[in-house]
Formats: structure tokens, sequence, C-alpha cells
């Protein structure tokens, strides 16, 4: 049931769907070919989205033209993120296309969806944004040679907000909202997978065994991922779990510091205590 306040249990699953998506999203970058990754990605997308839409259906007709255009958004969002982790560390490159988005969105939902946060939780949905964006900053003012991969970044941050509000509308046309995820993957995974299949040619067997292991957990992990946060368009306010679920940077940034020992871990303590002090206000 859509209440303007997320409940405890799906406050809880947002904050674990966004572990997960900074743990797919961390295999996924260590991956040496990008594009095999996001090759067995959509792949992997395709065929289980495909077996669970025969189990459960398809949704209504009225989400159809919303999955449509997230699914186009979705491949352009596959492509900058790419690109923004070609060009930049995942330290950096993650946090900043992800703590672009929940301000996005909350406009985009106070203008598309009528959604109005009350003071407190649009000074959450701000505290978060600020603090995730200040995750970048954490190793020191970029240079000129980071810009491009700061470009990519934020072009990433406006995808994200645009698929967000896309579905967060179409999920609640669905009636059905496994079938609308269901759905989202079989019209998105196959243009993923064939985009980067061509930028593959004469270099698929040199890929590792590990690589496509990786890849395909990446894909199965991005949709339980995903599949949390759609579902969760449907219980409350499309800013607030928008925000809850970037606070995947915190788990992003640990991944960093602690298992790829990228430098300045402990410049990252304060944004996410900063974190914390948002979700508190999302949650009063």
């Amino acid at each position: 049931m859509f209440t303007h306040h997320l409940t405890p249990t799906v406050t809880v699953l947002v904050l674990f769907a966004g572990v997960v998506h900074a743990a797919w999203n961390a295999i996924a970058s260590r991956i040496e070919n990008r594009f095999l990754a996001f090759a067995l990605i959509g792949l992997t997308e395709t065929a289980v989205g495909a077996v669970v839409l025969a189990v459960v259906g398809m949704p209504a007709s009225s989400a159809l033209a919303f999955a449509a255009g997230s699914a186009v958004v979705h491949v352009a969002y596959t492509y900058a993120l790419l690109n923004s982790y070609r060009l930049g560390g995942f330290g950096r490159a993650y946090p900043l296309a992800r703590g672009t988005a929940p301000l996005l969105v909350a406009l985009g939902a106070w203008f598309l969806a009528d959604e109005h946060l009350d003071a407190l939780q649009l000074a959450g949905v701000c505290t978060i944004a600020a603090a995730l964006l200040s995750l970048v900053f954490a190793g020191g003012r970029p240079s000129r040679g980071d810009y491009p991969a700061i470009g990519a970044a934020l072009l990433t941050g406006c995808t994200i907000a645009g698929y967000t509000v896309l579905d967060g509308l179409g999920v609640r046309h669905a009636g059905n909202p496994v079938g609308y995820v269901a759905l989202l993957f079989v019209l998105q995974g196959p243009v993923v997978a064939i985009i980067a299949a061509v930028a593959l040619r004469g270099h698929i067997r040199s890929s590792r065994g590990d690589d496509v292991r990786a890849g395909i957990i990446s894909g199965l992990l991005s949709m339980l991922a995903y599949g949390i946060v759609v579902w969760a368009q449907t219980r409350g306010p499309l800013a607030l779990v928008s925000a809850l679920r970037e606070t995947s940077v915190i788990s992003a940034a640990l991944i960093s510091t602690l298992v790829f020992k990228e430098p300045y871990g402990r410049r990252r303590l304060g944004p996410a205590v900063a974190v914390v002090a948002g979700i508190l206000l999302i949650s009063a």
C-alpha cells in the first residue's frame, strides 16, 4: 500500500538493494574488458527476464510506454556508466553518478507525479545528495584530466534520474510489479548485449572464464537490486526511495577502500555520517 512515508520494512529492503547495487557495480568495474561485462549483464537480464515474464505475465497495457521509454534511458545509462568507469576510478565515478540522482528525481516527481515532500523529507534528500557528492572530493580537487570522467559520471546521474521517474510512474500503472520489471529487462537486455558485442569483435576469445562468471553474477545482482527498488516505488514517494537507494555509495566507498585499496578512506567517514543523518530525517 502506498504511503507518503516509507515503512521500516521498505526502508530496510531499499537499503539492502543499495548494498547489492554497489556490489554488482564493483564486480563489473573490475572486469578487464568492460564491454564483455555489460554484454554478459545484458544477456543475463534478457534470459532471466524472459523466464520470469513467462511465469507472471505482462503488466497492464498502460505501463508499456513507460517500460519502453525506461529501456531506452537504461541503454543510455549503461553506455554512460561504462565510459565513466573507463575514464575514471570506481571510487570517484560511482558516488558522483549516484549522488546527482536524488535531487533530480525529487524535482521530476514533483512535476510529473505530484509528489511534494515535507520539510524534513526534503532536508533528508538534500543532506544525502550533498554527502554523496562530497565523497567525490575526498581525494582533493579534481584536475583538468578528471573532467571527462566527471562529465560521464554526471551524465550517468541524469540518466539514473530519468529511468527512476519513468519506472516509478510505470510500475504504478502496471498492476504487476514483477511483470513490469521482467519486461523492462527483456526490452533493454538485448540492446545492451548487442551494443557491447559489436564493440567486442575480435576480443571474445581472449576473455577469461573468471570474467564471464563475474559478468553473469553482476547481471543477476543488478536484477535483484533494481527489482526491489521498483517494487518499493509502489509503496512510497519516488524521491525517498531514490535517496535511500543511493546510500549504496557508502557501500561503494567501503569496497573501494577495503577491497580495491583506493586511497582517502578516512576522508569518507564524515559524508557517511551525513548520509545516516539524512536517512533519519527521511524516516522521521
